[in-house]
């Protein structure tokens, strides 16, 4: 197979003998394309997107955006956590996370201090003001879990194929990762 244009793949058996671009075999390509709502990665993407809108007066009303949100109800699980911590349980890298929880020590919601037996780490813990913030989203959040029509076992079943589909993925890209490296040797 060939890519003769971005979206378009042939037999190339008799190259030679065919022009350049043979337009019969990129409307027969094309159509055997998958469309977009065919794509796993757009379902994933445009309900993110779905859900963020909803969630958007929340975020605004107490200023905050999505990732500082998901730091909050983080630390509503377990106060007092390393920064190493939330980043793994978040899947952020430290370099996102950072500038993150600074900005929200700013604001009023963490407070960021080294971790007195282990220098090295920085432990967050919640402030009065980062636990109003719970209180604020509990009501919102029994509207926002009607209002995704599923009932609670297909909303947890949900979880349980997005977080294995996470795994998954995660252990492919490792996978990827170790073969181009091995690759490069």
């Amino acid at each position: 197979m060939r890519l003769n244009r971005a979206s378009t793949i042939c037999d190339i058996s008799n190259r030679a003998s065919e022009p350049p671009f043979d337009r019969k075999c990129a409307l027969v390509a094309a159509e055997k394309l998958p469309k977009l709502e065919d794509y796993l990665c757009f379902a994933v993407y445009s309900t993110n997107l779905a859900l963020h809108r909803l969630l958007k007066p929340l975020l605004d009303e107490a200023g905050l955006i999505y990732p500082q949100f998901l730091v909050l109800i983080a630390l509503y699980e377990q106060d007092h956590q390393t920064g190493g911590g939330i980043s793994d349980k978040l899947f952020l890298d430290s370099s996102t996370l950072t500038p993150l929880l600074k900005r929200m020590e700013a604001m009023g919601y963490v407070v960021r201090q080294r971790d007195p037996v282990d220098e090295r780490q920085v432990r967050i813990r919640l402030t009065p003001r980062g636990r109003s913030v719970r209180e604020k989203g509990i009501g919102f959040r029994a509207d926002y879990v009607e209002t995704t029509g599923l009932t609670p076992a297909a909303s947890r079943q949900l979880r349980q194929d997005m977080a294995k589909l996470r795994e998954n993925l995660s252990r492919a890209t490792r996978a990827i990762a170790r073969r181009d490296r091995g690759s490069r040797r």
